[in-house]
């Protein structure tokens, strides 16, 4: 990967914690193994309940976290032996395990932790336990996990801050694009770069026969990346939608590495759009813009009429020159949402500057440009069509454009909350706060 001349500061990650209620509520009758639990291993609470009675310890302990074992640490403080009388009692009355006990001095309680035996459910001994005059409180055993930027070992996803702003991690506990067919109209393709391995679906070439020169285009690859890279595979970064699949429909001549943009024409574009629909691609990616097309309008209207939604890139300040396809009224318009609102009053935001994503040849790099931001948004909508496949463009643009998020500086889309509106489900942080919490990335390359 190429690495930015400036520096580039930690980011901070945003830690909460969530009950995982899968695992503290099973009543299978199963059994396991009580005693301490190490602190460096999860207990096994599916058949643990905690207990409370009043008590008063009768030694002070140090403070929380002191201890370096998960429920053993008695050396740290004394039991009463009011307290290791009636834990013992409450064990036989109620046929339980004694797995572990501690006074918690700040609620003037005793808890200890008991077990039940297979062939009871904890339902069952907690509402008896309840009704004892002499237990303040029992419940069961809840376990919890970490929220935080490492449910991906891909090592460059903490560098993914377009992903991060519109909580796309998030949005992936409902969907990632799996089944939804996603046209990249572009140049070339890297297909055999680790992060498409398998991603790719159709790969054609409507410029020339240099099969070479498709693998080794930058901006097809680059869009491609962002849209489609595989999560979990324990290289480089995440896709937007990364279960999509991709068709990559070759119909622009790349430019000189770094010298010059990409160029296509009506007859290449016409070819691969129409390849496209006959494909049935559920999304049309074009990250390009020019000037007004008769044949390409009529196209694009027709592919819209037969479902496909169509995400086209604003071209900055010259949107009055070279808007199209951008300027189609059915067309999902997307600009970088670091841009200045006052300057593309029209359309949707998503990132588009120096986002991290793929180039040729097993390589990543920094890019900057509405192109990918645009690809930004062909992904999240591939998360939308997944869960609810008969969406429209209308009621996607509608959805995007309701639930995007604003700072003082920028307007961009939110994935997971597209698609808590759609699910009509909570479960998003609240975006405003990883802004916040995010330390500047500013790499220096661009696409």
């Amino acid at each position: 990967m190429t690495r930015p001349s400036g520096a580039i500061r930690a980011t901070v990650a945003l830690w909460a914690l969530m009950p995982l209620a899968a695992l503290a509520s099973v009543e299978d009758g199963s059994s396991q193994p009580g005693g301490s639990a190490d602190v460096d291993q999860a207990p096994i609470a599916t058949r643990q309940i905690l207990v409370t009675f009043a008590d008063r310890p009768t030694r002070r302990l140090p403070g929380a976290g002191s201890t370096r074992r998960g429920y053993s640490g008695r050396r740290n403080y004394e039991t009463s032996p009011r307290s290791a009388r009636l834990a013992a009692k409450l064990a036989r009355e109620y046929d339980l395990e004694h797995v572990d006990g501690w006074p918690i001095e700040l609620l003037g309680v005793h808890c200890v932790v008991y077990e039940v035996p297979a062939g009871r459910t904890t339902t069952e001994v907690i509402q008896r336990l309840v009704a004892d005059p002499r237990v303040d409180s029992a419940q069961q055993m809840q376990l919890f996990e970490v929220l935080g930027r490492a449910s991906y070992d891909d090592p460059h996803f903490d560098l993914q801050h377009g992903l991060h702003s519109m909580q796309v991690e998030q949005a992936h506990q409902w969907s990632r694009g799996a089944g939804v067919r996603v046209a990249v109209v572009d140049t070339g393709v890297d297909v055999d770069h680790p992060e498409l391995a398998g991603r790719v679906a159709i790969a054609e070439n409507f410029v020339d026969d240099d099969a070479l020169g498709f693998a080794r285009d930058r901006h097809g690859t680059a869009v491609a990346g962002i849209i489609a890279s595989r999560a979990g595979n324990g290289l480089g970064i995440v896709g937007v939608a990364p279960l999509a699949d991709v068709l990559a429909l070759k119909a622009c001549w790349e430019g000189d590495a770094g010298s010059s943009p990409a160029v296509c024409s009506t007859f290449t574009l016409a070819k691969a759009i129409s390849f496209a629909v006959r494909k049935r691609a559920d999304v049309l990616n074009l990250s390009l813009t020019g000037p007004a097309d008769a044949l390409l309008s009529a196209l694009l209207s027709e592919a819209i009429d037969q479902g496909v939604i169509v995400v086209s890139a604003l071209a900055g300040d010259r949107r009055d020159l070279f808007g199209f396809p951008a300027s189609l009224d059915r067309v999902i318009a997307v600009a970088a949402s670091e841009a200045p609102k006052s300057t593309l009053p029209l359309g949707l935001r998503a990132p588009g500057d120096d986002v991290l994503t793929i180039r040729p040849g097993a390589a990543y790099d920094f890019m900057s440009g509405s192109s990918l931001a645009a690809a930004h948004v062909s992904g999240v909508t591939a998360l939308l069509l997944e869960r609810s496949p008969r969406l429209t463009h209308e009621s996607i643009h509608r959805l995007l454009e309701a639930t995007s998020h604003s700072t003082e500086t920028a307007v961009a889309v939110n994935a997971c909350a597209a698609l808590a509106g759609l699910l009509g489900t909570a479960g998003c942080a609240a975006a405003a706060e990883q802004d916040r919490a995010e330390a500047e990335i500013r790499p220096g390359s661009s696409l």
